[in-house]
């Protein structure tokens, strides 16, 4: 069985060759900038949750936006949170281990559960990229096909930097205002999408590269280069 994360999934749909070359041949796309400041945001989000979770009461931002839920408790909302688990499904017709790592869940006074990402932004205004849409949905359908009832609706709270605030009197501290924007989700193109995965994954070629794939159009500009670079050297 293959194990397939919510972002390998993601990279499928942004760029099938990328996603081969990754999964087929072990070649990665070049890693990014790691995001320190985003990663200690949301750390410190989880942990401010976490002390309303254990009280069984509401966070403030909860009901400023009138959100009518509580942080979910549930025995295995750590194994959910963490990277390399994560909320698991095996999709048998795909023989994909499919598994994606919650930030947070939300429990409504029906009992049915909303999924909530973080996201911290220094930007002037937030935006719900389709990225994050599909990530949302993503984990809707995993928790879903693991015995839960997921309400359409889910949350992300943006913590946005005020930067006009600046560090204050001379304390190292940045301000961060937070936000709740709602999304309902459709999860019925995830199966459909994981069946295309395992089509390109069982090639014995590469696929075609999204005509927008920027990683893609570098491998074939350095290709040519050095294809030039080799004839030159034999005139």
């Amino acid at each position: 069985m293959t194990k397939l994360s919510r972002s390998k999934l993601e990279l499928s749909i942004d760029c099938p060759q990328c996603f081969w070359l990754d999964l087929k041949r072990r070649v990665g796309r070049p890693p990014g900038f790691p995001f320190t400041l985003n990663n200690a945001v949301d750390h410190l989000l989880k942990e401010e949750f976490d002390g309303y979770r254990e009280k069984g009461k509401p966070h403030p931002v909860m009901e400023k936006f009138r959100i009518e839920a509580v942080p979910f408790q549930h025995e295995k909302l750590n194994q959910w949170r963490h990277n390399f688990t994560g909320v698991q499904h095996e999709h048998k017709p795909t023989d994909f281990l499919v598994y994606g790592a919650v930030d947070d869940l939300w429990a409504g006074p029906d009992g049915r559960i909303s999924v909530v990402d973080y996201k911290a932004t220094g930007a002037k205004g937030y935006k719900i990229h389709d990225s994050y849409r599909r990530q949302m949905e993503i984990y809707q359908w995993l928790l879903r096909r693991n015995g839960l009832e997921v309400s359409p609706t889910g949350y992300f709270v943006f913590a946005q930097a005020d930067k006009a605030k600046g560090f204050g009197d001379g304390a190292a501290a940045l301000a961060f205002e937070l936000f709740v924007e709602p999304l309902i989700g459709d999860d019925s193109w995830v199966e459909q999408a994981l069946f295309s995965a395992r089509k390109m994954l069982d090639r014995d070629t590469a696929p075609d590269a999204a005509p927008d794939c920027e990683y893609c159009s570098y491998r074939r500009a350095a290709g040519e280069a050095d294809l030039a670079k080799k004839a030159s050297r034999m005139v």
